[in-house]
């Protein structure tokens, strides 16, 4: 028979609590939680260690969960009341995991083609932007996505739900703005800033060599280290009002730019 939780003061359940709630408690266990059935089948598929998954059976299946997950993985039934506490969306399915964290440090970014393709962003504030970029990021099957000076870590409840899952099965880095121009210029990848200053049309460029697009925030766009090591800075232009949009949706046009050049799409 499997362990049963049905108290809000079990210290397993207030462990978890802090692991949804605080980066700090996320980084220092080097875990965190995984809610849905979808985002747990991409962890796996992802190759990420999954330690525990506690269910409500009358919402999921011992039998589904027991298909997904090696043997060695822990098992705990937990009452409705448990799982709305540890739940982070409205809608739910009845399965939160544990998982291991992965490093995600620049060395890690391997590339299976010569002419790779890569999103970077910088210093992306809010979680749900993040979520939204990676999702961009996936559906044009970038090669990687770095994200530069990250305000956030990448195992944010709302990073893993804006995402839909796919930030376990993208190649993503971090670092800082420094460490990844050198690490972008060591590798011969043309750099594209998409910036206000000394810009040009970015359907002018070629982008069927080794690219990067680099996106800023809304608020304060790119850093001047982007601009200074900028092979050419880019613009989509504005017919209305305002001088900018989502960064995830401006992402989006200038990676499906370089897909459409590349014969991709």
């Amino acid at each position: 028979m499997n362990k049963q939780i049905l108290s809000l003061q079990n210290p397993l359940i207030k462990q978890l609590v802090q692991l949804k709630d605080k980066s700090r408690e996320r980084k220092k266990s080097g875990l965190f939680l995984i809610e849905g059935q979808r985002e747990l089948s991409l962890a796996i598929k992802g190759n990420y260690s999954i330690e525990t998954v506690l269910f409500m059976p009358e919402l999921v299946s011992e039998e589904y969960i027991i298909n997904l997950l090696s043997p060695k993985t822990d098992l705990i039934e937990i009452s409705r009341e448990v799982f709305q506490k540890l739940a982070y969306r409205d809608s739910t399915e009845g399965i939160i995991a544990v998982a291991k964290n992965k490093y995600h440090g620049l060395e890690t970014v391997q590339f299976k083609t010569k002419n790779p393709l890569i999103l970077v962003a910088e210093a992306p504030e809010k979680p749900g932007n993040i979520g939204a970029i990676l999702r961009t990021a996936d559906a044009a099957n970038v090669d990687a996505i770095i994200i530069a000076n990250p305000k956030s870590d990448l195992y944010n409840p709302n990073i893993i739900r804006s995402s839909v899952g796919c930030v376990f099965t993208k190649q993503i880095a971090t670092g800082s703005t420094s460490e990844i121009i050198n690490f972008l210029k060591t590798n011969h990848i043309n750099i594209y800033c998409a910036a206000l200053q000394a810009s040009v049309n970015y359907n002018t460029q070629d982008f069927t060599k080794p690219t990067a697009i680099i996106v800023g925030t809304e608020a304060t766009g790119l850093s001047d280290e982007w601009l200074i090591n900028s092979t050419q800075n880019i613009i989509i232009p504005m017919q209305g009002e305002i001088d900018s949009m989502n960064v995830s949706v401006a992402a989006g046009i200038l990676i499906f730019e370089a897909k459409r050049q590349r014969n991709f799409l």
